[in-house]
C-alpha cells in the first residue's frame, strides 16, 4: 500500500541528465498523455520534471478521457480531494527534487486547472523558486496570498474561460500590478484548459502557442536550464 506520493513518482529527465527541477502539477483529469507531453516538452528544454500524483490517496493511477463524461467523473473524484494535502505533495515534491544529485539549480512548480492552483498555493506556502499558474479556479479567492509569494511567479488565464469569470481574472490582474516578479497573461480569445491538446473541446492552438512561448521565455529567465 502506498504511503507517500512519492512512492514510484514519475521523473523526466533532459538529455544532459541534469538540470534545474520542475514539479508539473496535474489537472483534474490525472496523469494522461497530455500531462505526459507537456512533461516531455519539458525535459527535453533541460528540466528534471517530477509529476506528483494527486489522488493517491482516494483514486490511485486517476486518468479521463477529456470529454463532458470525463469532466463528470474528474469532479467526482476531485469531490473526495483535500486541497491542503495536495499542496503538501506538491511542496514534498519540490523536497524530493532538491535531494536528486540530477537536480542541479533551483526547483520551480508549474500547474494546469487543478494544479494552476496548487502552484499558487505552494508558492505562498513554501519556498520554491519559481512559479507558473496555467488558469487556477481559486486563484482570484486566494488572492490576498500573493503577498506570501517570494519567487517569481506568471499566471495565465483564457478570458473567455466558462469557469473562471472575466471579473475573477480582473481580481488577480489588479494585485499582481502591484507585486513585484509577477506577471499575467490573459489570452481574451480563449477558455478554460485551452492548452490541454488532447481535448478539443477546451484546446486553442493559437492561445496554447502564445501561452507556451511565454512561459519557457520566463523560465529561461527565472529558472534557467
Amino acid at each position: 500500500m502506498r504511503n507517500s506520493v512519492l512512492n514510484d513518482i514519475p521523473t523526466w529527465h533532459p538529455p544532459a541528465g541534469r538540470g534545474p527541477g520542475l514539479v508539473l502539477i496535474q489537472e483534474i483529469f490525472g496523469l494522461d498523455d497530455y500531462l505526459r507531453s507537456v512533461a516531455s516538452d519539458l525535459a527535453a528544454a533541460g528540466y528534471v520534471v517530477a509529476v506528483p500524483e494527486l489522488f493517491w490517496r482516494t483514486a490511485p493511477g486517476w486518468s479521463s478521457t477529456h470529454d463532458e463524461a470525463g469532466v463528470a467523473a474528474s469532479m467526482a473524484v476531485m469531490s473526495a480531494f483535500d486541497p491542503a494535502l495536495g499542496r503538501s505533495d506538491v511542496l514534498a515534491t519540490v523536497g524530493h527534487l532538491r535531494s536528486l544529485p540530477s537536480v542541479t539549480g533551483g526547483v520551480g512548480v508549474l500547474g494546469f486547472c487543478l494544479g494552476g492552483s496548487l502552484a499558487f498555493a505552494a508558492a505562498a506556502e513554501g519556498d520554491p523558486d519559481v512559479a507558473v499558474s496555467f488558469y487556477g479556479s481559486t486563484v482570484a479567492q486566494q488572492i490576498d496570498a500573493l503577498s506570501r509569494v517570494a519567487c517569481p511567479i506568471q499566471f495565465h488565464f483564457g478570458g473567455a474561460d466558462p469557469y473562471i469569470p472575466r471579473s475573477d481574472v480582473a481580481v488577480v490582474e489588479a494585485a499582481v500590478a502591484t507585486h513585484p516578479g509577477a506577471e499575467i497573461h490573459v489570452q481574451e480569445e480563449a477558455g478554460h484548459a485551452f492548452h490541454n491538446h488532447v481535448a478539443p473541446m477546451f484546446h486553442h492552438p493559437e492561445a496554447a502557442a502564445r501561452a507556451w512561448e511565454l512561459t519557457t521565455e520566463f523560465l529561461r529567465r527565472t529558472l534557467p536550464a
